[in-house]
């Protein structure tokens, strides 16, 4: 087995991705710690045990702690009972927190930590695509609240951050090809060879036992790496990590999270490169490079034309709004992100129309 690559994440901690190392994750943690609370989905108890168990090798007081499956995790009650938990268990500053699953649930294992005692260390084991890409890598933290995605969080890096890639075997195809949303997004607004790498075989893009699913997520992960060294609080250059996410978080609350994270990104992505266009950011063939490469791994490129007024109230209330000014990630050519702030209603609602009028709206 070929030894795991390890990504620094400025000077904070390392992202290792390989195979077969869900028996490292008491070595992320490091001696000092005693006990720990393995946060985990319901449907990953096999995955958690095998986490707890190297824990406990390694001599931890291990504590499981299953929560509901993906966004149904986020909430405030969910976050209360793990507080409780922790609470019960007499959690201090020498304990930790792991998250095992998916972005949902490093979100919320990261937030519950980052507020315990003002912030303990957490530790995170993503279990699918998206989570080892995006969700487990920065520091960002959140739940979801009635009014929207993410706005209730904090900032809190992780101690480290263990991407086995043998779990994504497991993976169900839609949920493993909606994971790679925020690879192309990376290659988009950082790295093509993403692109080269996932338009040269779409078909086995969108499997688990790719050959090159390492390069994949190894790239991706530098990328997001890259960004959040340089801006950990998301001041200015983390923002471009969005793209896609205003529109896609708005269709993820207008659809009351029943899309996939991935899929709703897919068509923000279509959306802003559609608005780019109609801005003078983006030339036509850049816009039908997103639909043709998006499309080629199943993600859906398009949304439903009827729901422009719920949409725009979800955009606003996106984190990058400043008062009643929109802001967007857009490109201004491959690689080379840009903001495009306060577009009016009429560009707005164009994009829409053209979002929306493709095959599969």
């Amino acid at each position: 087995m070929s030894e795991p690559t390890r990504i620094r994440v400025g000077g904070d901690y390392e992202v290792v991705v390989g195979r077969g190392l869900l028996d490292q994750v008491g070595a992320v943690l490091g001696d000092a710690v005693e006990q720990v609370l393995v946060v985990h989905s319901v449907a990953l108890g096999a995955i958690a045990g095998s986490v707890a168990g190297a824990l406990s090798r390694h001599g931890y007081a291990v504590h499981l702690a299953p929560v509901p499956d993906a966004e149904a995790a986020k909430t405030a009650q969910v976050a209360a009972g793990l507080w409780a938990r922790l609470g019960q268990a007499g959690f201090t500053r020498t304990d930790a927190v792991v998250g095992v699953g998916g972005g949902a649930v490093t979100d919320l294992a990261g937030f519950v930590a980052a507020t315990w005692l003002r912030g303990v260390p957490v530790a995170h084991v993503p279990t699918t695509l998206l989570g080892m890409v995006d969700a487990a890598v920065g520091g960002k933290t959140g739940i979801n609240t009635a009014e929207g995605k993410n706005l209730v969080g904090s900032f809190h890096p992780p101690t480290g951050v263990l991407c086995d890639l043998d779990v994504l075997r497991t993976l169900p195809e839609a949920d493993f090809a909606a994971g790679l949303a925020e690879v192309i997004k990376a290659g988009f607004i950082a790295d093509p060879a993403i692109l080269g790498l996932v338009e040269a075989d779409p078909l086995a893009a969108r499997r688990a036992d790719n050959p090159r699913l390492r390069e994949l997520v190894e790239r991706a992960v530098r990328v997001k790496a890259d960004v959040v060294a340089a801006d950990l609080r998301e001041a200015a250059l983390r923002e471009i990590l969005n793209y896609g996410h205003t529109f896609g978080h708005a269709v993820e609350q207008v659809e009351h999270f029943t899309w996939r994270h991935g899929e709703a990104v897919s068509v923000g992505m279509v959306y802003a490169a559609e608005l780019a266009r109609l801005a003078g950011h983006l030339d036509d063939g850049l816009v039908t490079r997103h639909r043709d490469l998006l499309g080629s791994v199943g993600l859906p490129t398009s949304y439903r034309g009827d729901r422009w007024e719920e949409l725009i109230v979800a955009m606003h209330r996106d984190k990058k709004s400043r008062g009643s000014t929109l802001r967007f990630v857009v490109l201004d050519a491959l690689a080379r992100p840009t903001r495009l702030a306060g577009p009016s209603e009429a560009v707005l609602r164009e994009a829409y129309a053209r979002t929306a009028a493709h095959p599969g709206a």
